[in-house]
């Protein structure tokens, strides 16, 4: 007699794998695709004078070194609005409030609200708020505040993922210790779930940097070098989509500039990564030698 169900999950298997496959090369193609037009197209542009000079003639000539140093102002100060308050909201939606309290599930509720927002919808509250009524104006702190806002939902997410991810048993060992809710949580629970919080940060940078919309109403348009946080300054995205969009001729230096653009991205996901290992290896020895000394 033949074994068809055994014949039967054979071929499932075998086509599942072929599905899985299939699915991760296609997906590394289009970003073979992507990159390697970027990089084609771009490649020539990259020199010491194009990241080092300001842009002329409408970013036709000259170089990007202005638009950077306002890209990382903005992302600097993004993430020194987002990581604290992902953090603290993390922390309490998953360690401090009850699961279905009403609190929670509104905190909840408006995440997923704000993580499918707009990103023109989160530009027109940046500068009615930030811009005019706090009178921050048209600057690289208005930016950067929307910016943040922007964030917080991927963040938050990434981070109370990272949390659950944590064994339960974590917490008990540290209560039988007698350590305080606030010592596990930052010396136990939080290191062990760094993975999950750098993935938050990153997909928090990858939407911060490739933003234009939000910024064209908030940080604006501006080539100048920005002398403080409340200069206008524009951004590497900003400045790709207006080579690309109204200059004419500006086509060669906005893929230049797309690929200064991607080589940061892919510059601070492969130091994130190291980061992440670096600090979990360390976390991982501590915890081995603190619970060798403990027996």
């Amino acid at each position: 007699m033949f074994d068809f169900s055994s014949n039967h999950a054979g071929t499932n298997h075998r086509l599942w794998t072929f599905f899985v496959w299939t699915s991760g090369i296609l997906v590394f193609a289009i970003f073979g695709l992507i990159a390697g037009d970027v990089v084609w197209r771009g490649i020539g542009q990259i020199n010491l004078t194009f990241l080092t000079d300001s842009p002329t003639r409408s970013g036709r000539a000259g170089g990007i070194f202005p638009i950077l140093i306002s890209t990382l102002g903005i992302l600097g100060l993004c993430l020194g609005t987002a990581i604290p308050l992902s953090l603290a909201t993390a922390i309490y939606l998953h360690e401090f409030s009850r699961k279905n309290g009403a609190s929670a599930r509104l905190i909840d509720r408006s995440l997923d609200v704000l993580a499918g927002v707009p990103s023109i919808v989160f530009g027109l509250f940046g500068n009615a708020f930030f811009a005019v009524t706090l009178e921050l104006g048209f600057s690289l702190l208005s930016g950067g505040l929307t910016l943040a806002c922007m964030a917080l939902p991927l963040m938050i997410r990434s981070t109370q993922q990272g949390l659950r991810a944590v064994p339960d048993s974590f917490r008990l060992t540290a209560a039988s210790l007698g350590l305080s809710r606030t010592s596990t949580i930052f010396r136990i629970l939080l290191p062990a779930a760094l993975p999950g919080i750098l993935t938050g940060i990153i997909l928090g940078i990858g939407r911060a940097l490739a933003e234009t919309a939000a910024l064209l109403f908030t940080s604006g348009y501006v080539t100048r070098m920005p002398e403080s946080l409340f200069d206008s300054g524009r951004t590497l995205s900003i400045h790709i989509y207006d080579l690309a969009m109204n200059v004419p001729g500006g086509e060669s230096n906005a893929y230049g500039t797309a690929l200064v653009l991607m080589i940061l991205i892919v510059a601070i996901n492969v130091t994130a990564g190291l980061l992440a290992r670096m600090l979990l290896g360390r976390h991982i020895r501590l915890s081995f030698h603190q619970t060798r000394s403990l027996s």
